[in-house]
Formats: C-alpha cells, sequence, structure tokens
C-alpha cells in the first residue's frame, strides 16, 4: 500500500456518480426487469475508464472503478452469492424516523432509494465469479491509461451484509455472519491477487447501531462489532495487513445524526481490524470534532489513518485552506507519514440515489487535492 512518504496522497472512499444511461440500467437489472447484459457490460467498461480518468485528472492519487458495475456499495452481493431472494425494506432510522417532513423534501432531492434489499433464505455460497472478473479487468485496463499512484477495489465486509439483507435461513446473527465469510473471502482474496488494494465497507461497526441493529442495547452492539471484526479478520487470514483498508461510517446521508454512536467507543474495536489503513468520517458536522480521539485512542504503529476532510452529504465545496486544516491536525498527532486524505462516505453510494451533483462531486475532490498540496507544503516544510 501506497502511504504518504514525501507528501500527503489523495484517495476516496469508493463509489462516485454513474452516468446516467448506466444507472438506468443498473436500476432496470436490480429491479428484476427486463435489461441487455451486452450493453451493460459495454456501459460499465466505458465508465470505469471514464471515472479513472476523471479521478487522475483532478488530482486523486489512489483510485478505483468508482462503483460502476454494482447497483449498491452492499447489495451488490445478492447477485454473486446465492441463498438470496425477495426484498425487505429497510427500519426507519433513529434519527430521522420522528421527522416526517425532513423525510419528504429529502427524498424529492435525492429520488427514492429503490435499491433490492434482498433477504437471506438459504444456504450462502458463491454463484457468479464473473462478474468480479469483469470488475478487475475492467479497473486493470483503465490504469493502465492513466499515471496514479495505486489502484484499489471496494467489497461488502462480513458484518455488513446483514445490515441490508436481513437473515431468515441461519439459526443465529453469528451463523449467518460466519457464512458470509467464507463465501466472500474468495473476493478479497482474488481483489488483493490481482495487485489492487481491497477496501472493505463496515458501517456495521458504526451506522447499523441506529439503522439495522438499533433493538440491541450499545452494549451489545459494541460486542457484535467486535465479532464482526473477528469474523473479518479471519477472512482476511491470506491477505497481507498492508494491502488492505477498512472503512467505516454512520451513514452516508443529511439528517440529524443524533443518534450515531460515540466514535471513541468503536475505535478500541475499530484498531483490531487486520488492515493497515482506517477510513474515517472525520469532515460532516457531527463527527468532525472526534479528531481528539486520536489523542486518546493510540493509532497502533503498523497502520494508518485516512480521515475524510471532505463531507459527502453536501454540495458545499470544501475550501482547500480547510482541507489543509483538517488533514495537518491529524499528522500532527499520528505523524504525516501515517495520514493520506480522503471523504467521509462515496458519492454516489446506491444507483439511481442521491442528492450529490456529479460535477460538484469532482469540484469536492479538486479541492482535496489542493488541499493536500497545501498541507504538503506545510508538513514538509517546503516553501
Amino acid at each position: 500500500m501506497k502511504t504518504s512518504q514525501d507528501r500527503i496522497l489523495t484517495t476516496h472512499v469508493g463509489s462516485l456518480p454513474r452516468p446516467p444511461e448506466l444507472k438506468q440500467v443498473l436500476v432496470r437489472k436490480d429491479q428484476g426487469e427486463a435489461y441487455d447484459s451486452a450493453e451493460l457490460d459495454r456501459l460499465v467498461r466505458q465508465a470505469v475508464v471514464d471515472i479513472v480518468r476523471r479521478q487522475a485528472q483532478t488530482g486523486v492519487d489512489i483510485v478505483n472503478d468508482g462503483e460502476m458495475s454494482k447497483p449498491g456499495y452492499s447489495t451488490y452481493i445478492a447477485d454473486r452469492l446465492s441463498g438470496f431472494g425477495g426484498h425487505e425494506p429497510a427500519k426507519p432510522r433513529l434519527d430521522t424516523r420522528d421527522h416526517p417532513n425532513f423525510l419528504a423534501a429529502y427524498e424529492r432531492m435525492t429520488g427514492a432509494n429503490v435499491a433490492r434489499r434482498a433477504v437471506c433464505i438459504g444456504p450462502v455460497a458463491v454463484k457468479d465469479r464473473e462478474a468480479l472478473q469483469k470488475d478487475l479487468a475492467n479497473l486493470r485496463d483503465a490504469l493502465a491509461q492513466v499515471q496514479v499512484a495505486e489502484g484499489f477495489m471496494t467489497a461488502a465486509s462480513p458484518g455488513l451484509v446483514p445490515v441490508f439483507q436481513t437473515n431468515r435461513h441461519y439459526p443465529t446473527h453469528e451463523a449467518y455472519v460466519e457464512a458470509i465469510a467464507a463465501a466472500m473471502q474468495e473476493e478479497y482474496e482474488a481483489i488483493v491477487n490481482a495487485g489492487f488494494v481491497l477496501q472493505l465497507d463496515c458501517p456495521d461497526l458504526a451506522m447499523a447501531h441506529h439503522t439495522s441493529f438499533q433493538e440491541l442495547s450499545e452494549g451489545d452492539f459494541l460486542k457484535r462489532a467486535a465479532f464482526h471484526v473477528e469474523e473479518l479478520n479471519h477472512a482476511l487470514r491470506n491477505v497481507p495487513a498492508d494491502r488492505a483498508r477498512i472503512h467505516i461510517c454512520w451513514g452516508n446521508y443529511e439528517g440529524p445524526h443524533d443518534h450515531d454512536i460515540a466514535f471513541a467507543k468503536v475505535a478500541p474495536i475499530l484498531v483490531k481490524a487486520k488492515p493497515q489503513a482506517l477510513v474515517v468520517e472525520a469532515a460532516n458536522p457531527r463527527h468532525e470534532h472526534e479528531w481528539t480521539v486520536w489523542q486518546e485512542t493510540k493509532l497502533p504503529d503498523d497502520k494508518v489513518l485516512v480521515p475524510g476532510v471532505l463531507d459527502t452529504s453536501t454540495n458545499y465545496v470544501e475550501h482547500p485552506e480547510l482541507v489543509a486544516q483538517r488533514i495537518c491536525r491529524f499528522a500532527d498527532i499520528v505523524g504525516r507519514e501515517r495520514v493520506i486524505a480522503g471523504t467521509d462516505c462515496g458519492f454516489g453510494t446506491f444507483a439511481g440515489y442521491g442528492k450529490l451533483d456529479p460535477d460538484i462531486s469532482f469540484k469536492k475532490l479538486r479541492a482535496m487535492a489542493e488541499g493536500a498540496e497545501i498541507a504538503s507544503k506545510r508538513l514538509w516544510g517546503r516553501a
């Protein structure tokens, strides 16, 4: 994994805005409607080439495929693994459920989130290896056309899947997660063996406390989070720590977020995860103050931080000076070589849904690159 040895490197969490035509086909496929598979393959290939090029032109150092082929960062697994069917709507989030006027106004701006949330109704196992192979080939081909520091690819963690795909088959939650881990191990290793950094998406360690796992007490939730990290580490047993990173968040949506679990309670669990890089929200109004957690929770010597320096729930374009200040804040605590600038979450978490304008999203990424340049000059003492 590339780290900030002589300047602050930049990256992002994963999803990026998909072209309108591709979004339409992805939604049709996800809804079980008729679609042209050859057309989808063509649209995805071109979208990956375009999105990788745009990241490079914007100044992002560590880039990915933008999750162009996926209807959702977690829900895509229902197409690659057996045992899933139907749809079960999400539970109302604790922070927004009592604000119907806000929810209605928000949906008018974002559109309805129609992502299919399949249910586990049978044994989980790998059923489709071709989709991953296409993703790997598309990213490899796109990277060959640009000059960047490194490429990464995202994957759903074992603990994330139950957040979106409810268990109706396995006798316990633990058995369900263990089955997912066994099935997803192949995808994790394939991504790393293809030469990419693997990012494990783990909102189950934070967001799920006020969404899918809201019935758990705080203590029981933290125990579940610790179990999820143990299962993740087991699934990564053949993956070197320095070829993986882990992302946690509290939900990539505008809202009160006044039921978010405190990062200080989650951080001791997060640092026990095997991946070298910790990709954490740090820019939005509910969590920016938690940079002080790293003054109290020691970052292990073998890990690096990828703090969010851009809020991905707003179309505000952060000033590069603000980005630089945020970067330096973390560098002062853990050391400049152990900080990579990142984003709070993705810019296109689900196909066909979201409030961020595509062009403004890249203005934000450019501001991050400019802020990283400012911070690098300060941290390495350059004029």
